[in-house]
């Protein structure tokens, strides 16, 4: 707690994440004497009023059941506050409007990276090791696509014997999306929810979504390249443990099961600031080094 300063004592919100995400639901945001102001009516946060410190928060991220007043979009502007529409626990990004910090040294390595052959397979070849566990000796892409895709295939295959599920292969039918078995639909809301998590920490950081180095064609191809890193570890895991339930036999669609189990997930580890962590990481640039950048 900053105590002190602009009230923040009365707050009571650790103030403990050093990425400056606030993440709030089902309640009402608005202005009172100049301070943004949350009533919360029992969701993420217990029940109560809470003054909340926009002048440190670099986004509020807003989840499903909350209204706010045209002056809080005013004051969040004044302050360079971003205001970002989420699906529950960033489970879906909806709309992110004037989203990120106010620098460019992380977008300038990014596409200097990926401008440079050498420096974009670097990247590649690091973003493979961060998934695989190892360095791989390989300079080709395709090769290293390959050997990713057959791991991933026999991660599939292990998982659905631990969750004790029937696995076939992946398949998903974009013309015909219903038909899918209940492995694959499942996979396939729980891809769209890591995606969405990806994209909150891409904007958050000022990266630039069309220059992926293992994705290549999407205009979201970096945020597919992040969210591909916790694909054995945090995709699959909940896509299967849904799945699970599935066979099991349940009346809730699998679009809501996946939302709640990822939102659950994504709560528990800290996914997002893991995910700014790893972008960072990638390009050699850290908070503390744009701080000290902005003020020599």
């Amino acid at each position: 707690m900053l105590k002190g300063r602009l009230g923040l004592e009365q707050a009571r919100i650790p103030h403990a994440d050093r990425h400056g995400l606030l993440y709030l639901d089902r309640g009402v945001l608005s202005v009172e004497d100049g301070c943004l102001h949350f009533v919360s009516a029992g969701g993420s946060l217990p029940a109560g009023t809470y003054q909340l410190p926009h002048q440190t928060v670099s986004a509020l991220l807003i989840g499903p059941g909350t209204s706010l007043s045209h002056d809080v979009l005013r004051l969040l502007a004044r302050h360079g506050t971003s205001l970002v529409a989420v699906g529950s626990d960033a489970t879906r990004l909806y709309t992110a409007p004037a989203f990120g910090p106010d620098r460019s040294d992380l977008a300038r390595a990014q596409a200097r990276a990926w401008a440079d052959e050498r420096q974009r397979l670097a990247i590649a070849r690091k973003m493979y090791a961060r998934r695989l566990g190892e360095i791989l000796p390989h300079t080709d892409i395709d090769v290293l696509r390959g050997i990713e895709g057959a791991r991933v295939k026999a991660s599939y295959q292990l998982l659905a014997q631990q969750f004790g599920i029937t696995w076939k292969r992946r398949a998903y039918d974009r013309s015909r999306p219903d038909a899918a078995d209940s492995a694959n639909a499942a996979l396939n809301h729980a891809s769209t929810a890591v995606r969405a998590a990806a994209g909150v920490a891409v904007a958050s950081v000022s990266a630039l979504p069309q220059l992926g180095f293992i994705h290549e064609d999407s205009d979201q191809s970096f945020v597919l390249d992040v969210a591909d890193l916790y694909r054995e570890s945090v995709t699959l895991p909940i896509a299967f443990s849904v799945a699970k339930r599935l066979d099991e036999g349940t009346d809730e669609s699998v679009d809501r099961l996946v939302r709640r189990a990822a939102a659950r997930e994504f709560r528990r580890i800290g996914l997002v600031p893991k995910m700014i962590d790893d972008i960072q990481s990638l390009f050699g640039t850290t908070r503390d080094d744009a701080d000290r950048s902005d003020h020599p």
